[in-house]
């Protein structure tokens, strides 16, 4: 008889599945690795069980000990399951906003669930991840899984998932994986694992980010450094703390979505393709098939979908909870911010090895008060602006043959073309400009001038309506 030892053999091995529906014609072919098929119902399945047994290989987890981790649900759920296989105690910390399916089915495993608020900052003692390391501390005989910051998460992907893919793609024979950025651990596992495989190929698999609006990853990839994060409605994506479990080395590309894109998409999923998947997943695929778009036909995009939608029946899988939040209907405000950018006009960047000279010149021909300091890939490293140069000179700190490199501040604002208008009022309320950036390019630096226009353009819309209205 063909049969698993326990359930823990059964994780990996989840299938690719081609979408047939949600993907334009005349776009790439664009897959879904359907992690929600895992046991515990999605990848963290990988990454928890990987964890708990190189805790156990180093002495760190023994007989009759204590799991405890801070998760928003999965990985919980992995250890859990775990935890139930083999003996031991679990006890994890989640955020408020998570759903009553992933509370439930902790605690259906035997689990404790401690319950903290979402919206405090992550150095506050309140923060889910701070109350687990103070359960751990506390607590004898106990394991911390720490998933946001263990080289053992970006392991579990490097030596699971990364070799699934490569091995279902026929050798690495696709063009891009679109992979979320929670922790971070799938993503680096997965780019690791792919670029080493790949760094004699002349083809190489563009490794593909997805962070929601709100999160931090994104401004970190760009930037290296993180952006204040806000409350988002999407689960298991995104993070508001840096994650050392996050190799940003590893990917290639960066994409931010709304909980709309995501929840909108996940529903299409389970409506046209019968993949019963989770909100994050969603995410991914919208981006997919955004890449997927911009690649063509004849080239192929896989979609990791994390998870299932069995968490979510009481949340973005409910019609009612979907309208109280506006997502049944496309979302209103001041729009997005790839509606400010001129496209026409090119963007005026400098190198931080140019010499103040060149950038006063430029500044003075091109009329501009700030540019972006790029690295030679046109990666994005801070601003300049007259004020700095003005200062630097005037205290003699500089001369106009010194780099820019010596006066240039930190990026205020990094955004995405698909950001809502709104994200801009906190970068101007930090006297910094915004800049966009798409497919790991400047595509437009905005202002205070440039979102004045645009309420104006608004205003005028919107008066020019009520007077034809008025006039009909």
């Amino acid at each position: 008889m063909h049969a698993y030892d326990n359930i823990l053999d059964a994780i990996g091995r989840t299938p690719l599945v081609r979408l047939n529906k949600v993907v334009p014609s005349g776009a790439a072919t664009v897959y879904a690795k359907c992690e929600f098929m895992n046991p515990a119902g999605s990848i963290k399945d990988r990454m928890a069980w990987h964890i708990i047994q190189r805790a156990e290989e180093e002495g760190l987890l023994r007989p009759g000990g204590t799991i405890v981790e801070n998760t928003s649900g999965n990985t919980g759920m992995g250890a859990a399951m775990a935890a139930a296989a083999r003996g031991y105690r679990a006890v994890f910390t989640m955020p408020d906003k998570m759903s009553k399916e992933k509370i439930d089915g902790l605690r259906a495993f035997g689990a404790e669930v401690i319950i903290t608020p979402t919206d405090v900052p992550g150095d506050s003692p309140d923060h889910y991840v701070n109350v687990a390391k103070r359960i751990a501390a506390e607590t004898p005989g106990s394991f911390y899984l720490d998933q946001y910051h263990s080289q053992w998460n970006i392991e579990a992907h490097e030596m699971s998932t990364g070799p699934e893919l490569y091995e279902q793609s026929e050798g690495g024979n696709v063009d891009a994986i679109v992979v979320g950025t929670g922790t971070g651990g799938t993503i680096s596992g997965i780019g690791r694992y792919f670029k080493k495989m790949q760094k004699d190929k002349p083809a190489k698999t563009l490794i593909v980010g997805v962070d929601p609006l709100g999160s931090v990853h994104y401004s970190i990839f760009y930037t290296g450094e993180p952006s204040t994060p806000y409350v988002y409605k999407v689960e298991g994506l995104g993070e508001d703390i840096v994650c050392r479990a996050f190799e940003p080395s590893v990917v290639d590309e960066m994409h931010q979505v709304s909980d709309y894109e995501c929840f909108t998409m996940a529903r299409r999923l389970i409506r046209e393709e019968g993949l019963f998947c989770g909100g994050s997943s969603g995410g991914m695929v919208h981006v997919a098939v955004e890449v997927a778009k911009r690649l063509g036909q004849g080239k192929s995009v896989i979609a990791i979908c994390p998870d299932s939608g069995t968490r979510y029946v009481t949340k973005y899988l409910n019609d009612e909870w979907m309208k109280m939040h506006g997502f049944l209907e496309k979302p209103r405000g001041l729009g997005v911010i790839g509606d400010l950018i001129d496209h026409s006009a090119k963007v005026i960047t400098v190198h931080e090895d140019t010499p103040l000279r060149a950038v006063i010149d430029l500044m003075r021909r091109h009329g501009i008060s700030q540019a972006p300091v790029t690295d030679e890939a046109g990666k994005p490293l801070g601003m300049v602006h007259e004020i700095d140069i003005l200062r630097g000179l005037q205290r003699q700190e500089v001369s106009i043959d010194t780099p820019v490199r010596a006066i240039e501040t930190q990026i205020g604002g990094i955004l995405g073309p698909s950001a809502r208008v709104e994200e801009l009022y906190g970068v101007f309320g930090a006297q910094q400009a915004a800049i966009v950036v798409s497919e790991g390019k400047i595509v437009g630096v905005l202002s205070e001038i440039d979102l004045i226009e645009h309420l104006a353009r608004m205003s005028g819309n919107t008066a020019m309506s009520g007077l034809q209205h008025a006039g009909a």
